[in-house]
């Protein structure tokens, strides 16, 4: 998908002046605004690649390419020949962590740098020139010029220029291809449509290079201080359109204008916002009030302040999914003559599939299909979780009470883990589209229910292995059950993963009061 700008389809779409509706997600809205919204809503987007995994592919890139050249040239030149290995291990090494640090203090590693071919490669050049210098001045003030041929070395310097401009014309073409395709731009909405968001929109424009594609502003406000058009972008609703534009959206960023001073009406939308897997900032280019330099971020040269940040981001993403690939595939090796044992007797037990899919909620409110070994009467089956299963229920067949009170019935789903992604081996348990208590859906239960989507739902969780897993009949169960994915949610590692998977077997055996 190449990247869109909303002034230029506002400009294509200003015939279309009436309000529309804008629904269709997991949480219903009646609210109608700019009809643009479902036009941008419409448009297939790729999740944003971080910036941050980018400059750090680079730098792994330059780390690999100079050490290939350093071990290249001494092959080619000095081995056989040489009484020592050791000299140009130890030359190689501090050279290549020299020019990262070099190149880091140059600023050749952020994505507009590297999106500047021409710009980049004079400051490499310059940067590998002076890291050279250094190494041979290092050389003959401690007397140790013999200890390395000089033709390998001037060998290593021309190769591993050469061999970083190619690198580093590569990777331009790479960021280039992301940049049009959209992949490198946060998708931004701004939240106040008065003078800040005007002064902050401008702000942001004046900048090289920000990384952000704004989508449009939302206000509550309908009055003359929040016009229909904000320097030259629509307002597209309010907050509460905006929750569901930011699912449907794949939205990554969201920055209020609003003052400090605000408090209440701040604390009122962050309180609708912060359920959503994205990272919240707040305007501090107009403030009055100054902090230390370290409490801001910055967008080019526009200060905001972090108010809350995607859980799992960056290098997180990539480390879960590794641990969910690798460690999902060896259980479900494992695990197959289980598997494979209790598909069995699932089919002997009582005729229909052995199979049973469910609708559930995936990360970010998304509809995913959850597959699990039937344990209900085929004739009986409930798809939308309409009645829960209790004590005693005579819709569970006779291996169904085993497999949901040992959770066996839960195995297939890791073929979610391994083959479809929608699941993770340790997250939020997926609940039903329409699960509800005894008398209320879980939503209207728990204030902010839907944050527990702000990760990927997975096979275990924090809340199941300390026993809140089966029924949720009360209110109660489902507050703390909630109270305990918002934790993980919050304080997730990768140590805390391991130890929730070791230590769900234990709680199979010894909390298991609430599975029937």
């Amino acid at each position: 998908m190449a990247a869109f700008d909303v002034r230029d389809m506002l400009k294509a779409d200003a015939a279309a002046a009436s309000p529309t509706s804008f629904g269709g997600g997991s949480e219903p809205r009646t609210h109608r605004f700019h009809p643009l919204a479902e036009r941008i809503a419409a448009i297939p987007v790729k999740p944003t690649l971080s910036p941050v995994m980018i400059e750090g592919l680079v730098r792994l890139a330059d780390a690999v390419t100079i050490c290939a050249v350093g071990a290249l040239v001494f092959a080619a030149y000095a081995a056989g020949n040489v009484a020592s290995l050791l000299p140009y291990q130890i030359t190689v090494g501090a050279l290549a962590i020299g020019a990262l640090a070099l190149f880091q203090m140059l600023r050749l590693y952020v994505v507009g740098s590297l999106r500047n071919y021409v710009g980049t490669a004079m400051r490499l050049l310059s940067g590998w020139t002076t890291l050279f210098m250094v190494a041979i001045a290092v050389f003959f003030f401690l007397k140790i010029g013999d200890t390395v041929s000089r033709v390998w070395l001037l060998g290593f310097y021309v190769g591993g220029g050469l061999a970083l401009l190619g690198e580093r014309f590569l990777a331009n073409r790479i960021v280039l291809r992301l940049t049009r395709s959209g992949r490198l731009e946060r998708r931004t909405a701004i939240v106040g449509g008065g003078e800040a968001g005007i002064a902050l929109i401008k702000a942001l424009e004046a900048q090289n290079d920000t990384g952000l594609r704004i989508c449009g502003v939302f206000d509550d406000r309908g009055d003359d201080r929040s016009p229909d058009l904000v320097a030259g972008y629509p307002k597209l609703g309010t907050i509460d359109d905006l929750v569901e534009f930011a699912r449907r959206t794949k939205l990554d960023l969201v920055i209020f204008t609003l003052p400090i001073s605000a408090e209440a009406r701040l604390l009122g939308m962050l309180r609708k916002l912060w359920v959503l897997p994205i990272d919240i900032r707040l305007s501090a280019h107009m403030s009055k009030l100054r902090f230390r330099p370290r409490s801001y971020s910055y967008f080019g040269a526009v200060p905001v302040l972090d108010v809350f940040d995607r859980p799992i981001a960056d290098w997180d993403v990539v480390v879960k999914w590794l641990f969910d690939k690798i460690v999902g595939t060896l259980a479900l090796i494992a695990l197959s003559p289980v598997m494979l044992a209790v598909a069995i007797a699932v089919k002997l037990d009582s005729r229909g599939p052995v199979l049973f899919r469910q609708k559930r909620y995936g990360f970010n409110n998304e509809t995913i299909d959850v597959l699990k070994f039937r344990s209900l009467y085929h004739e009986m089956t409930d798809h939308s979780a309409a009645k829960q299963v209790t004590r005693g229920d005579p819709r569970v067949t006779r291996v169904g009470r085993f497999i949901r009170k040992t959770s066996l019935d839960e195995l297939p789903q890791l073929l979610n883990v391994v083959f479809k992604g929608d699941l993770s081996l340790v997250g939020p348990r997926p609940h039903a589209i329409h699960a509800s208590t005894a008398s209320r859906a879980y939503e209207q239960v728990v204030d902010g229910y839907f944050a527990r989507h702000k990760v990927k739902p997975g096979i275990t969780g924090w809340a199941q292995v300390h026993g809140w897993r089966g029924e949720t009949d009360t209110d109660d169960k489902i507050q703390r059950r909630v109270e305990h994915d918002l934790y993980y949610i919050e304080n997730w590692s990768v140590l805390l993963d391991v130890y929730i998977l070791l230590k769900t077997p234990f709680s199979l055996l010894t909390k298991s009061e609430n599975a029937y």
